[in-house]
């Protein structure tokens, strides 16, 4: 010991020391190249996720507007007509759906969707709706509201 620190007590002494450093900050960046590898790797798939999801808003966008309109739509089973049969033709082939009329379109349509509800239920107003007046549409807007989110589009 120096003379400078004789008759100093155990407090002073330790005021005397030196404060120890602070550690280097740890970085960030990855110690070795199979985390950049991963890193990669990981934007590349999020980059393709969002892209084929991208992709299937722009395939379903056809759905979205005619669910909007089919909201504002009164229960008159022509206009409903009229909407199913735009939303069948964005979805389809237009040289598989617009020829189709009568028991054919309504077959169509079943099929389409895995029901029987224009066959055999309310659904049969649409084939003859364009053509003819027919009653209240109200047990048809919500057939149609079950095509146009269930049925399965000509891509899939």
């Amino acid at each position: 010991m120096t003379d400078e620190c004789k008759g100093l007590n155990l407090a002073e002494l330790i005021d005397l020391l030196e404060p120890v450093p602070d550690p280097a900050p740890i970085s960030m960046m990855p110690q070795t190249a199979g985390w950049l590898w991963l890193g990669a790797i990981l934007l590349v798939f999020i980059g393709v996720g969002y892209w084929k999801f991208l992709l299937w808003r722009r395939k379903t966008a056809y759905r979205r507007e005619a669910l909007a309109e089919l909201a504002t739509c009164p229960n008159d089973p022509q206009r409903l007509a009229e909407l199913l049969r735009r939303t069948a033709l964005s979805a389809y082939v237009r040289q598989d759906v617009a020829a189709l009329h009568g028991p054919d379109w309504l077959t169509f349509l079943d099929h389409a969707y895995g029901g029987t509800g224009f066959s055999d239920g309310p659904g049969k107003a649409v084939a003859e709706a364009p053509y003819k007046k027919t009653g209240d549409g109200a047990d048809l807007k919500p057939l149609i509201r079950t095509w146009i989110k269930t049925h399965k589009s000509a891509a899939a």
